[in-house]
């Protein structure tokens, strides 16, 4: 009996332990309802569409890369779902959206309240399902989250400061959403935190400084923002290896950063100053990108030999000077892009793209000689050529200014000399009888048209040369001598995209402290039509006509402001070179105009953009056109960008246009 007894015990135990091991493999009930209720929140999405009348263990379901469940014991530690709904609308405005969003009856509020009771979950991924709202504040009641991916959604508003209290949190993801406040200051208290990733939000304001005091940061993405101002020193993140701020407004210089990065993205800010010496001494970097920023000076030549670097891009900036002491490429170097910039002297031997070595190299755009690849305006690189004579040009300049009859008149050939603009012959007197000469008596045959101001003609003179004349009716009478001092103030305003003022002739007609109504104007004769007449060629005339503008606002004192931007006024000589017609006329006018801002709504935008222009350019040139252009038309003058930045965008999309261009060419010869 005893021994019966004793057996059945056994027996019993066994059968209870086993009982015990397979219940602790079952998902309680409650989470599974939690897991029924999560697919119900998120309004049945395809990918968990096995859930339906699924009566096993949710433990148990095999993984695969759209769903993911985990367990420990009995409870849900991880779900990653990756759904179809991408954020593929330009703009949110906070309310549901059809085909892309959740329906309007969606709660984050009840989404989140619902994870919370699963009180084990480490890891929550909900990417790409539509989910929008703010993120609520219940956010911390997931206490035991160390991952957080909500990415590709369309959350908006703030990131909940109640974030702070996932203590156990080690990473940290919302890309691809709609956030347009500041990134809070208060990361630091997340001691955990290895990755904050917060890329293509709305997200504006400063850099947050307690991010300099999260030492246990490693990797910080937050490009495609709106964020601005100054990068803090970052050297103190010494396990940092992937920095990417990407496509904000830092307009700050670099900043200093860890020995141990490996990976730095900051193309596409405002960043200023020069490259800083000890980014030569990253030795673990391998992946540097400063493109399109503002940068200036020549960049070390430690960077090209780092001994982990296997790309390095400075395009777009405006690096000059020679690229000295580059002796030997690192061994890893397979990419390097220094067009568009300045840069100056012989290519090194170790970036040479004949030699036998199979690294890419793209120099184009820049005044270096000695190569194969299509290098700067000859007008650019003359231009930092002059820089070494300019004082040359500021004696020579100051000689002339000792004829000058003002003070306004010194102060146009000072500022001009400053610009290393272009010295034109001085211009002269004309006398009516030579202009009736020269036009036939202003015949009929030598009318050229209305202009924005005045009367045109075609002339010729005696020695042959042909020339434009304006006849120009004043509606305000000046004394002879103002309207001269007026005249030799327009007669200063030299520069290779303004057509040539040649001189004037004031027709007084007896009369003898006072002009008559009349004033005819003199300037060189631009032999290959206007703008109009020439439109594949627009973007590299627009360059042109932006030079000559920026010239022209400040370039010269008192800054010649009101002018005449219509396509007709922008002419092209032989060389296909564009100037700009109808300046200055407010100098001897006075007269105010007021322009319309077409491009500040979309209908706007459409109306304006040619439509010749959208079925023959460049998708991409087009884009970063009309994105300069925004930004130039920003009601805050704090957004504008310099002139230096919208000419580099202007060049840039130059480039991206004749490149597909030649690939279109390429295309049709097969």
């Amino acid at each position: 009996m005893g021994f019966y007894c004793s057996n059945l015990v056994l027996f019993l135990l066994f059968i209870s332990w086993g009982f015990f091991v397979s219940n602790t493999n079952q998902l309680q009930a409650t989470q599974t309802q939690l897991l029924i209720q999560l697919r119900k929140h998120l309004e049945y999405p395809l990918q968990l569409s096995n859930w339906e009348n699924f009566n096993g263990d949710f433990c148990n379901l095999d993984s695969d890369p759209q769903v993911t469940i985990k367990c420990e014991g009995n409870s849900v530690t991880e779900i990653k779902i990756m759904g179809d709904k991408l954020s593929k609308v330009s703009d949110f405005h906070g309310y549901a959206v059809k085909n892309q969003t959740l329906s309007e009856t969606f709660s984050v509020d009840s989404l989140v309240v619902t994870l919370a009771r699963l009180n084990t979950l480490r890891v929550l991924s909900l990417v790409s399902l539509g989910i929008w709202g703010p993120l609520p504040d219940k956010i911390h009641r997931l206490s035991s989250l160390e991952l957080l991916d909500m990415s590709s959604n369309f959350m908006f508003g703030s990131i909940p400061n109640e974030i702070s209290r996932l203590v156990k949190l080690h990473t940290l993801t919302l890309d691809g959403n709609f956030f347009n406040e500041s990134i809070p200051n208060w990361l630091d208290s997340l001691s955990n935190l290895t990755i904050l990733s917060l890329k293509n939000n709305r997200l504006k304001g400063q850099f947050p400084s307690s991010i300099c005091k999260t030492t246990t940061l490693t990797d910080i993405a937050l490009s495609h923002n709106n964020l601005t101002g100054e990068l803090p020193d970052l050297s103190a993140l010494s396990v940092l290896h992937l920095l990417d701020l990407r496509e904000n407004g830092f307009d700050s210089e670099l900043p200093l950063l860890p020995r141990g990065v490996t990976t730095v993205l900051l193309s596409k800010n405002s960043l200023k100053g020069q490259i800083p010496e000890e980014f030569g001494e990253l030795d673990r970097l391998q992946h540097l990108d400063l493109s399109f920023n503002s940068l200036t000076g020549s960049p070390p030549s430690a960077l090209f030999s780092l001994p982990n670097i296997s790309y390095l891009n400075l395009a777009s900036n405006m690096l000059n000077g020679p690229l000295h002491d580059i002796s030997k490429c690192g061994d890893n170097l397979g990419f390097v892009d220094i067009s568009s910039n300045r840069l100056t002297g012989r290519l090194p031997s170790c970036l040479d793209t004949n030699s036998s070595n199979k690294r890419v190299v793209k120099f184009n755009g820049n005044c270096l000689f000695g190569d194969n690849q299509q290098q700067n305006l000859d007008s650019i690189c003359k231009e930092a050529s002059l820089k070494k004579n300019r004082s040359w040009g500021s004696a020579a300049s100051s000689k002339r200014d000792h004829h000058a009859t003002t003070h306004g008149a010194k102060g146009v050939i000072s500022e001009a000399s400053k610009l290393g603009t272009q010295v034109a012959p001085s211009s002269r007197v004309f006398s009516i009888e030579e202009l009736a000469g020269a036009t036939d008596n202003f015949s009929a045959t030598m009318f050229l048209g209305e202009g924005s101001i005045g009367k045109l003609y075609r002339g010729r003179l005696e020695n042959g040369s042909y020339i434009v004349i304006r006849s120009l009716s004043l509606f305000k009478k000046y004394s002879i001598r103002n309207l001269k001092v007026r005249l030799d103030l327009l007669s200063k305003l030299r520069h290779p995209h303004l057509v040539g003022f040649l001189g004037y002739c004031i027709n007084e007609e007896g009369l003898e402290d006072y002009t008559s109504s009349r004033v005819f104007l003199v300037h060189e004769y631009i032999s290959n039509g206007n703008f109009r007449t020439h439109l594949s060629d627009r973007l590299a005339i627009l360059i042109g006509i932006a030079k000559a503008v920026h010239f022209l606002h400040t370039g010269v004192i008192p800054a010649s402001s009101s002018n005449r931007l219509r396509t007709n006024n922008i002419l092209l000589d032989e060389h296909r070179i564009a100037k700009l017609s109808d300046y200055g006329m407010s100098i001897i006018t006075e007269e105010l105009e007021q322009f319309e801002k077409s491009f500040g709504s979309q209908d706007g935008r459409q109306r304006i953009v040619d439509p010749i222009v959208l079925t023959t350019c460049s998708q991409e040139s087009l884009s970063i056109v009309i994105s300069i252009t925004n930004k130039c038309i920003s009601p805050e003058p704090a957004n504008r960008p310099s002139f230096e930045d919208m000419l580099w965008n202007l060049q840039y999309a130059a480039q991206v246009q004749a490149t597909a261009d030649s690939e279109q060419k390429s295309d049709g010869a097969f």
